[in-house]
């Protein structure tokens, strides 16, 4: 049934469901041919060409579409179900992580080879922000293998896959035998790398389990126990640097990043890549307060998941959302670690992809 108002059009449908659909968004999403580029499915219409007052002459629901007339003449037509898919979900909802959490496991190939699994693995990713690829090759540099899945390596400075190494070029606490901290790759970039896939080429040392943390569960909780904490670290800006001889990395940003809606959408933090906030800065006492607070919730091992990653495995996290960590280990074998980074909305996308 539809139902023509000032402003907009009423469509009330058998299922009991009703949407508003103002003038200006019927005719900005009519699927005409002269208002698209039949090749490629995308929007010509300028809205602007048309009065802001635009209205229509004429509105009728014919078998399954909502046909109309504009004042000008124009016929626009648009499928109902087309208007209904309009409010569905693109991606697997994220979910908080359950007791005793793991990463779900995958097989490399399988990975890579067989669509189905794929298809689970970037949902699994998607809804807990990690999982690990099992029976991964030894061979250096078979990251870039993941490309295929996870879209094109993410470039930073310094090397393109990081050897992560006591015998390499120690520019990080993480070529070091020391433990590692909860935290995510380059916060010292304005737009930090969203994944980051860590392969364990061998792993012969005792000790130096990976620890894993969801961020954003502790940020939910802050927001609850501490809003004004929440709001003071969502505004705040704080400076990262990594660096070596070579090359520098500098950002200002706050640690909590949120959507319009105030949802979150990313988290940074880096203790070991902070560097020295100007004391005289409005509000420094202020978010000194919240970062202890944080700091210490960060590092309860109630939000850990704590596991061994073992040789021809990978790690990949959803790093905007999923820190992760090292326990300190004893030397006293091989230990080869390669990472990459990767860009999260390719891996999430190939789920639409590889599923038509």
């Amino acid at each position: 049934m539809i139902k023509i108002k000032s402003d907009s059009v009423i469509l009330s449908l058998a299922n009991n469901k009703k949407y508003k659909l103002p003038f200006l968004w019927l005719r900005d999403n009519c699927q005409c041919d002269s208002c698209r580029i039949t090749e490629t499915q995308e929007k010509q219409f300028l809205l602007h060409t048309v009065p802001i007052d635009l209205s229509p002459k004429i509105v009728k629901e014919i078998e399954g579409n909502i046909f109309i007339i504009w004042s000008d003449g124009h016929e626009t037509k648009i499928p109902v179900k087309m208007i209904e898919q309009s409010s569905d979900s693109r991606y697997p909802s994220k979910s908080e992580w359950p007791l005793n959490f793991k990463p779900e496991t995958y097989d490399w190939q399988r990975f890579l080879d067989k669509n189905e699994t794929a298809i689970s693995a970037l949902k699994t990713f998607v809804k807990y922000g990690a999982i690990i690829l099992e029976n991964a090759p030894s061979k250096p540099n078979s990251l870039e293998l993941l490309s295929k899945r996870l879209g094109p390596i993410h470039e930073v400075l310094f090397e393109r896959i990081h050897n992560v190494s006591v015998t390499g070029n120690v520019y990080n606490v993480a070529h070091t035998s020391k433990g590692l901290p909860p935290h995510n790759d380059f916060a010292s970039y304005k737009s930090q790398p969203s994944i980051q896939a860590l392969h364990m080429l061998v792993n012969e040392c005792k000790g130096g389990e990976s620890i894993i943390v969801d961020s954003w569960k502790i940020l939910k909780d802050l927001k609850n126990d501490k809003p004004k904490y929440f709001t003071i670290l969502k505004e705040f800006n704080v400076p990262f640097r990594e660096f070596d001889e070579s090359n520098e990395t500098y950002a200002e940003a706050p640690l909590i990043q949120c959507s319009f809606d105030g949802s979150i959408e990313s988290f940074r933090f880096s203790n070991q890549l902070m560097q020295m906030i100007d004391p005289t800065k409005k509000g420094i006492a202020e978010f000194y307060e919240a970062y202890h607070y944080l700091s210490a919730k960060i590092h309860d091992r109630d939000y850990w998941s704590s596991f061994r990653l073992n040789s021809g495995e990978a790690l990949v996290v959803a790093s905007h959302r999923v820190l992760h960590a090292r326990e300190p280990f004893i030397p006293n074998g091989k230990r080869h670690l390669q990472d990459a980074y990767f860009v999260y909305d390719n891996a999430a996308n190939n789920i639409i992809s590889l599923s038509n």
